[in-house]
């Protein structure tokens, strides 16, 4: 760095904070490190009796954090994605849309992993909202190399390191089973837990049935609820070991290819997932999913939501992050479980 005379400041990058008092009335930052001078800020300056400034000395081939941070949030933004304007060197990859967020977990590693630049996101495979914030992006010092961000733009490779994918399913039809709610020995008490999840990623139910036990019943059901056109279709409770538990072999006899019964995940452990050859996903939820805060259909439905098929593999990793502590308040999705 070097002291300069502040009326030739203009265009210079500030090295520290500026603090201005004004008695009575402000005091805190005027100007923040790494701010470029402009032709605005002389008078300001002189008012704070700042008549010389240390400032970093510029030459090529260095880049100010700001235009770094832009470069860097040029990796990350894909489709449905904003950038917020540079904030102290740092800027923010913000989603334009609710839907399903995914990082490239692999690449963004490797350019962390270079010295002085930094990219922050939140977990992949969860759910977003409009307006959420999905990384940040900043380098360390104030001013860096152009051959660290020429680095970071080849580890990064050439497809953003982010996705965001929107909901695009937006029907489902449930198929209750059991016999005592069938005859409504019991009430129906499984039916609105699901239909409110769904209602969360803009799912409607467009249909409801009581198929009581049996397969040949619970598969009749399962083909008129695809002859709704429902773009998800979801039995609910009949998924455990029992003899008279029928769902799962019910799900198999409606023409299902199963990718698994069965998941690495407490709750949710006797989980069914499948798919129809029109790529129509069929779920058997177990009772958990009744009671539980969170279970295996929260972590699965986002990307149900988002039209990403879901294979055995991305399943099984779930195993790690897939035991629920049963916290007495659940906070849910504000916790570890399912990452």
């Amino acid at each position: 760095m070097k002291l300069i005379d502040t009326t030739q400041a203009v265009g210079h990058v500030l090295c520290h904070d500026l603090t201005q008092i004004i008695k009575d009335q402000y005091k805190g930052a005027r100007f923040r490190r790494g701010h470029v001078v402009t032709e605005e800020d002389i008078p300001v300056l002189l008012s704070m009796g700042k008549e010389s400034l240390y400032v970093w000395e510029t030459a090529p081939g260095m880049v100010h954090e700001d235009d770094a941070a832009r470069r860097l949030a040029a990796l990350c933004q894909n489709e449905h994605m904003s950038l917020t304007g540079p904030r102290e060197g740092k800027i923010e990859v913000v989603a334009d849309c609710g839907g399903l967020f995914l990082v490239d977990s692999r690449r963004l590693r490797a350019v962390n992993c270079l010295e002085d630049v930094l990219i922050a996101t939140r977990h992949g495979g969860t759910a977003v909202k409009r307006g959420d914030r999905l990384a940040g992006t900043r380098v360390v010092p104030l001013v860096i190399g152009e051959e660290q961000l020429r680095a970071a733009e080849r580890a990064a490779g050439d497809a953003p390191l982010l996705t965001l994918k929107p909901w695009v399913r937006k029907t489902a039809a449930i198929v209750a089973t059991g016999n005592e709610v069938k005859k409504g020995l019991i009430p129906d008490t499984f039916t609105p837990v699901v239909r409110d999840k769904l209602a969360v990623y803009g799912i409607e139910t467009v249909s409801v049935q009581y198929s009581g036990d049996g397969v040949e019943q619970v598969t009749a059901c399962i083909a008129r609820a695809r002859a709704t056109g429902a773009e998800l279709i979801l039995c609910t409770g009949g998924m455990s070991v029992d003899p008279d538990d029928s769902a799962p072999g019910a799900i198999r006899a409606s023409g299902a290819r199963i990718v698994t019964y069965g998941a690495p995940v407490l709750p949710g452990a006797m989980f069914l997932l499948g798919y129809y050859e029109d790529g129509t996903p069929v779920m058997g939820l177990p009772g958990c999913v009744m009671y539980a805060g969170a279970t295996i259909f929260d972590l699965v439905l986002p990307r149900v939501a988002a039209g990403v098929e879901i294979t055995r593999e991305e399943l099984a990793g779930l195993g790690e992050g897939g035991l629920c502590l049963g916290c007495e308040v659940c906070r849910w999705p504000v916790c570890p479980f399912g990452k």
